[in-house]
């Protein structure tokens, strides 16, 4: 909205200092400012609220340092929704399809999010929303994205062609399977940050390194120049999705105002489900889908050693009678905590390795 109101002062009065209003840096600078103040403003008297109302049960099954977490407010995904909501709408192209869609996805998983946290704390009920209808939830929100980019023309440049990362020429177009890819990639992104939440900043701080590499992207898709240099997909009005996702950023890292151990607050489902969702739909926007189990590696890793704790169970149940872990505990984080590293260092050596694969995801630029 301040957006349109500068740009209308300045096309009607043409005052040299609001012409800054049209450069994507500036603006993207402005929104993430606007989004880290609205957050660390807003989050002592929200945090009240909430310690008032929403405090997050302790699972059974959690490690014994785990347990030492009571009374922790959940819920602060609504923080970070509220401040991305609010910056984006200050300072972006909302009507821009990309940026609404961004803004559809983190709305639409940020309340499956809520519903599912409300459901554990208020009305008691162990584990929440159950895992059929989140996967309703997540499933009708990638067929909403791939149904409207397939049909939109304002998509219709690549429609459901994509790169491949390291190859210079290389490109897949999915045809039919187009719409079931993006169900799959907005589904799994969502589960994996949301398995990822487990301990203080971890799915937060990892959160806003994966959204710096999609701004960076993000960028250099919407410039001509730079994606003809680069060997990039130009993706008319991916500089918008820039804003958003440095709006993102800062609303994460705002959040790890009151997030990093001790934490005052945890984001619950309401955070690490609509931030899983964004990222999985600026990637396919900015059709670097196929770079995301590098970029947000640790998301991977940590829904692969589910994955793997899963199946090796029941395989060796079935095939001795008794089933067998790999990890002391799934995701991989707990595994670590069981062995006994300290909360502070498997947070911090997560967000390095997360930092490692943001690095190596922007080596894919020149390695093509």
């Amino acid at each position: 909205m301040l957006y349109y109101l500068l740009k209308y002062i300045n096309d009607t009065f043409d005052p040299p200092a609001l012409h800054v209003i049209e450069y994507l840096t500036f603006r993207a600078s402005a929104a993430a400012i606007t989004a880290l103040l609205i957050t660390i403003f807003a989050g002592p008297a929200f945090i009240r609220y909430l310690k008032s109302r929403f405090i997050e049960p302790i699972k059974e099954e959690a490690p014994p340092e785990h347990k030492k977490k009571k009374q922790l407010p959940t819920m602060g995904g609504v923080l970070i929704i509220f401040s991305i909501e609010m910056s984006v709408l200050l300072w972006s192209k909302f009507t821009d399809p990309h940026v609404w869609l961004i803004m559809l996805a983190v709305l639409w998983m940020g309340i499956i999010g809520f519903i599912d946290d409300y459901r554990k704390v208020v009305m008691k009920i162990k584990g929440g929303l159950s895992a059929r209808y989140k996967l309703i939830g997540q499933v009708s929100l990638g067929l909403v994205i791939g149904l409207y980019t397939w049909f939109d023309p304002a998509f219709s440049v690549l429609l459901s062609t994509t790169t491949v990362p390291f190859f210079k020429h290389l490109t897949i177009d999915y045809g039919i399977f187009y719409i079931p890819i993006v169900i799959f990639i907005v589904t799994a992104v969502s589960n994996a940050v949301n398995l990822t939440d487990g301990l203080d900043g971890l799915a937060a701080g990892s959160s806003a390194i994966v959204f710096i590499g999609l701004a960076g992207f993000s960028y250099l898709a919407g410039n001509a120049v730079y994606a003809v240099y680069l060997n990039i997909p130009f993706i008319p009005g991916g500089g918008e999705v820039a804003v958003v996702s440095m709006a993102i950023v800062m609303s994460c890292v705002g959040f790890l105002w009151f997030n990093t151990n001790p934490a005052e607050i945890i984001m619950g489902d309401t955070g690490s489900l609509a931030l899983g969702s964004a990222i999985g739909v600026i990637a396919l926007l900015i059709k670097q889908e196929l770079l995301l189990p590098l970029m947000a590696g640790i998301f991977f890793i940590e829904t692969l050693s589910v994955s793997l704790q899963v199946l090796y169970f029941k395989y060796t149940r079935m095939m001795t009678g008794e089933g067998k872990r790999i990890f002391l505990m799934a995701p991989l984080h707990h595994h670590f905590q069981l062995k006994g590293w300290a909360e502070q260092k498997i947070v911090i050596r997560f967000w390095i390795l997360t930092i490692l694969f943001f690095l190596a995801s922007l080596m894919t630029l020149k390695l093509r």
